[in-house]
């Protein structure tokens, strides 16, 4: 019989939004809070047979009531186990909600050094560990998965990335000798995966962006445990963070078309605009009001005729004389314009895109 899992990480619920214009902070708080019951609604669709949760589902070690109590409603819906192990945000001080609240019966905290938990209806030995810091050594230095369950799986919030990580560091090697099928991470905030021997180490990112560092989609893992291990990424459907560049050739609001959706999105959208020409940014937001998440930044550089140095005894001059000349051939002129103008950023040392 093989294993259906939900795995997630790095909720980080009542994040400040620091970064953000202050009117969408409060905004983002809530999408946040939609988190904890999309996670219930689709641990129920896909029929999962656990949760593993692996850390920083709180900004921080003292989160609101309002969270907790979100929390704690989404995972009695889950009405399957679920493991949870706190990270280098949410560790468990002495306040610690982990510590303190009465959590559902089908809930289980690690709040401590590595230690594992059975499920016999599931034929799974599960082992977590909980940060007591906002640091932790390496947890799978000389870890063997031990036991007769068909399924051990293992939830840390670890680094995979980074081998003088204070957050738990985790190796390939550690991976490959520790006996487990799976072994679920959460910390790093993009989702990605790999097998070491025997075993799948896979962490989902963050279910949603919080600013411009933590851009496009973001999601769950679906776990499958069969006959070898494999992920499938979900998407939770909520505001995703897209950071964009436009190159400005005729007009501000012809570049913004070409990178913008042509419908009204929730989603936040930050633009460098580039290229040369005027940017009135009052304008192109009342023009791009059906996408209210719009942020423009003004990269531009002065238009500059780019004829101006033709016939300058240099060889710059002659280049640019030639060029002229080839603008006044018949159907030469596009193309002789678009060099010229080209050709002047790069003599000043800008960086082009070509069309």
């Amino acid at each position: 019989m093989g294993l259906k899992i939900l795995h997630s990480a790095d909720w980080h619920l009542d994040s400040p939004f620091r970064s953000l214009p202050e009117q969408n902070r409060e905004q983002l708080r809530r999408w946040q809070l939609e988190i904890p019951r999309r996670i219930a609604a689709l641990c129920s669709q896909e029929q999962c047979d656990m949760v593993l949760l692996a850390g920083d589902l709180f900004d921080s070690p003292t989160p609101s009531r309002e969270s907790i109590e979100a929390l704690k409603a989404a995972l009695a819906r889950c009405a399957v186990p679920v493991f949870l192990s706190p990270g280098n945000h949410d560790y468990c001080s002495s306040a610690s909600p982990w510590l303190t609240e009465v959590w559902p019966e089908n809930v289980h905290i690690f709040t401590g050094n590595l230690d594992y938990v059975d499920v016999p209806a599931l034929d799974c030995r599960v082992y977590g560990a909980g940060y007591r810091s906002m640091d932790c050594p390496g947890l799978l230095r000389g870890f063997r998965a031990e036991g007769d369950a068909r399924w051990c799986v293992g939830v840390l919030h670890g680094d995979p990335l980074t081998l003088s990580s204070p957050c738990c560091p985790v190796t390939a090697a550690q991976v490959r000798e520790s006996g487990l099928d799976y072994l679920a991470l959460g910390h790093i905030h993009s989702a990605s995966s790999f097998q070491s021997g025997d075993s799948l180490c896979a962490w989902p990112g963050c279910p949603m962006g919080r600013g411009w560092d933590e851009t496009g989609e973001k999601g769950v893992y679906i776990v499958r445990l069969e006959q070898t291990a494999s992920v499938r990424f979900l998407p939770l459907g909520l505001p995703q963070f897209h950071s964009l560049r436009a190159e400005i050739r005729t007009d501000a609001q012809a570049a913004l078309e070409s990178v913008l959706p042509p419908v009204e999105s929730q989603d936040f959208f930050r633009v460098t605009l580039t290229g040369s020409g005027s940017v009135r940014e009052e304008r192109l937001k009342k023009q791009f009001s059906y996408l209210p998440l719009l942020l423009l930044e003004d990269a531009t550089r002065e238009k500059k005729n780019p004829w101006d140095c033709a016939g300058e005894d240099s060889l710059r001059g002659l280049y640019f004389q030639m060029l002229r000349e080839q603008s006044n051939q018949p159907g030469q002129q596009e193309t002789a314009l678009l060099a010229a103008e080209l050709s002047q950023i790069l003599l000043e040392g800008g960086e082009v895109e070509l069309p």
